[in-house]
């Protein structure tokens, strides 16, 4: 990691320790998605079958930054990723636009301090609980994987037409840090 995505992620990780003791609240999972909040519909694509991808890429994830940290993709293309948790922390990997993101980014604060995702652990029994008005936090959506360390799993995504893409971690401070990517269309 370069030293000025350091200094980013050290300030971001302050930042967010200050968000933390703030407190924020939003609507919680399983208000839009199954799993969670926002929605996920044509402006990203939907969920592909792994007998339809016309690739596979290994998207490997660092403490705050992805391996690689963009890709190119066609209009309709069906791609298989297998999602690696290289880092020490909780992270994700979440096929979304800018906006979306930042909707999911106040979901994932309510995990941290229901005390679902614990630095390195999720306590995945508390995901299954009933956070408030029937909402769950169950992240099981199928454009997103929340990974513990040394985790690997599969995200199947059929990219819509072109559109403002990107895949992130919304982890409190993770995205403010640099962990996002740009999906590009060819």
């Amino acid at each position: 990691m370069s030293a000025s995505k350091f200094l980013v992620a050290a300030a971001a990780i302050s930042m967010s320790a200050t968000a933390f003791a703030a407190g924020a609240h939003g609507e919680g999972h399983g208000s839009g998605r199954s799993g969670h909040g926002g929605g996920h519909g044509a402006a990203t694509g939907e969920p592909g079958k792994a007998s339809e991808a016309s690739r596979t890429i290994t998207v490997e994830m660092h403490d705050n930054y992805y391996e690689p940290d963009s890709i190119e993709v066609k209009p309709g293309e069906t791609v298989r990723f297998v999602v690696q948790n290289k880092g020490n922390l909780v992270h994700e990997f979440n096929i979304g636009t800018p906006a979306m993101h930042e909707a999911h980014q106040k979901e994932m604060m309510m995990m941290v301090e229901h005390g679902i995702i614990q630095g390195g652990t999720l306590n995945r029994d508390m995901m299954e609980m009933d956070m408030g008005n029937g909402k769950a936090m169950k992240h099981n959506d199928p454009n997103s994987v929340l990974l513990e360390p040394g985790q690997s799993r599969e995200v199947v995504w059929k990219f819509s037409d072109k559109g403002d893409i990107e895949f992130a971690c919304n982890v409190p401070g993770h995205y403010q840090a640099g962990m996002y990517g740009e999906v590009d269309f060819d």
